[in-house]
């Protein structure tokens, strides 16, 4: 060997003990924010790109808007401003960021997420001419107003029945909201075009873990099944110095007598031999991806139910990652060769993250389902 190939080997050398090094390590998931008086986010939420992917749960992924606040994007309603987020009660408060929650609630649908509504209130929207609008001064959703037409909204079931027929019933919605509503008086009120929506979700249960003061997580990587672990203590910012003082200490000298050692082993021709051996074994590994591609979860066969709501192969009538029933028109995706079936939403979701079935953890082969 000569010495202008002696360190080449004693940097592969050191990247070996780099790994050994990092081992003890957990893998960084403590809490980020868009903005420094934000809102907090943590498991089950994860927000991007502040935080890698595995650091929340499939469906609860955040981002941050252009005006730096904390976004959730629901699949059938747009994108919401996060207000706050409850982790003990397991709510969430969203807030529309146009200012004019009555257009979306016209079309709100949280089906496809893992949110639920804590309580629902009906609300009827009505379109009627300006002038019995401006006649009866009625309080109208002025953004979806126009010259001639007003838009007015109400939570009696009576009133939109007793008005002029030039008025008419556009929609009544379900409106999620974090308390029962009972109207004192069944008036028009544009108070809900300024008001938040409240949302829940049932799984995964991390609320113990927040009440105990203790921090939820997935219990390994290839399951999303979760529980609680210790937050890991900083102390002030004194120790903390004396611990780094003391840590580099220790770890410096150590690392000077590695480095040493990884040289006089570097400089031998018995470990000249050794990486012959370790760098063709190296080429013939194969590299497998943690998750799959868009292309290769699109291959997988996928279903949507009919009245019957009955399901390929041996699966029961609950998708078992949300837990949630399967319903009429719901859209399955079934793994190749297990022929395992989940909603479409929440395989596509795990997928991304994992190559293998959540129920059996075989690796699904698209190749044997295409013959």
């Amino acid at each position: 060997m000569t010495f202008s190939n002696q360190p080449f080997y004693c940097i592969f050398f050191l990247l070996h003990l780099l790994p050994l090094l990092r081992a003890s390590h957990p893998k960084d998931c403590s809490s980020s924010s868009c903005g420094l008086h934000d809102v907090h986010v943590r498991f089950p939420f994860w927000l991007d790109p502040n935080q890698p992917e595995f650091c929340g749960h499939p469906g609860f992924d955040l981002h941050c808007s252009i005006s730096q606040n904390t976004a959730l994007n629901l699949p059938k309603s747009g994108t919401f401003l996060v207000r706050e987020i409850d982790y003990e009660s397991q709510h969430i408060r969203l807030y529309d960021p146009e200012a004019c929650l009555a257009r979306k609630l016209l079309t709100f649908d949280v089906s496809g997420s893992p949110f639920s509504a804590i309580y629902l209130v009906k609300y009827t929207f009505l379109s009627c001419p300006n002038e019995i609008a401006m006649s009866s001064e009625f309080d109208s959703i002025t953004c979806l107003s126009n010259s001639t037409t007003s838009f007015l909204v109400t939570t009696s079931l009576g009133i939109p029945k007793s008005m002029p027929p030039s008025c008419q019933i556009v929609k009544t919605v379900d409106v999620p909201v974090s308390r029962p509503v009972f109207a004192e008086k069944p008036i028009f009120s544009a108070f809900v075009n300024n008001q938040d929506l409240w949302l829940k979700w049932d799984s995964p249960r991390c609320s113990t873990c927040e009440r105990d003061r203790l921090r939820c997580g997935f219990i390994s990587n290839s399951s999303l099944q979760v529980k609680c672990f210790p937050f890991q203590k900083s102390g002030n910012n004194n120790t903390g110095q004396v611990l780094k003082i003391i840590s580099l200490a220790i770890i410096g000298p150590v690392l000077i007598f590695a480095t040493c050692i990884a040289i006089g082993v570097c400089t031998s021709e018995r470990f000249t031999t050794w990486r012959r051996v370790d760098v063709a074994a190296e080429t013939n590994e194969v590299t497998v991806p943690e998750g799959l591609d868009e292309s290769t979860i699109e291959s997988y066969k996928k279903v949507e139910l009919g009245e019957s709501i009955r399901l390929p192969g041996v699966n029961d009538i609950v998708c078992p990652i949300c837990l949630s029933e399967y319903a009429c028109k719901d859209t399955v995706r079934c793994i190749p060769e297990c022929e395992h079936c989940f909603h479409i939403e929440c395989i596509d979701a795990w997928l991304k993250i994992h190559g293998t079935c959540p129920l059996c953890r075989n690796s699904p082969s698209p190749a044997r389902e295409a013959v």
